[in-house]
């Protein structure tokens, strides 16, 4: 491969379940793609839960890691990956786009972040599997 596919995980805020799959993705998925994220709208900072269970689960401070970013922030990518935002689900040109379809974790159990973590970290080997057949 030339170069490394560029994959956006996107939802509206850029706060919690794509800034999970942002920093799961960089560190087992990191060989095979750039992953950003990005959303269409940016929170004062990323969700504290979502913050404590990726660094319980995985050793990863994402305070100290990533910030939360707006589309615009992240250069042009190959895959863009939406978390599951229903109505209003951000555009950003791409070669490839799926849906995961994930609920938002927000105001719920530390077991749902839990949840959503492992749901994303079992997409992003599926995804890391099936990258370069992308197209």
């Amino acid at each position: 491969m030339t170069h490394k596919i560029k994959v956006a995980f996107v939802c509206v805020h850029n706060s919690c379940r794509s800034q999970m799959a942002e920093a799961i993705s960089k560190l087992i998925a990191g060989d095979d793609f750039e992953a950003y994220s990005a959303g269409t709208e940016t929170k004062p900072q990323i969700n504290q839960d979502a913050v404590a269970v990726i660094n319980e689960l995985y050793g990863v401070d994402m305070n100290k890691t990533q910030t939360s970013k707006l589309l615009s922030d992240i250069p042009p990518v190959d895959v863009v990956i939406t978390m599951g935002c229903n109505v209003n689900c951000p555009f950003l040109p791409c070669k490839y786009r799926e849906d995961w379809g994930l609920d938002d974790p927000t105001g719920k159990e530390k077991s749902e972040f839990i949840k959503t973590a492992q749901i994303i970290e079992q997409k992003v080997i599926d995804l890391k599997s099936r990258i370069n057949n992308l197209w």
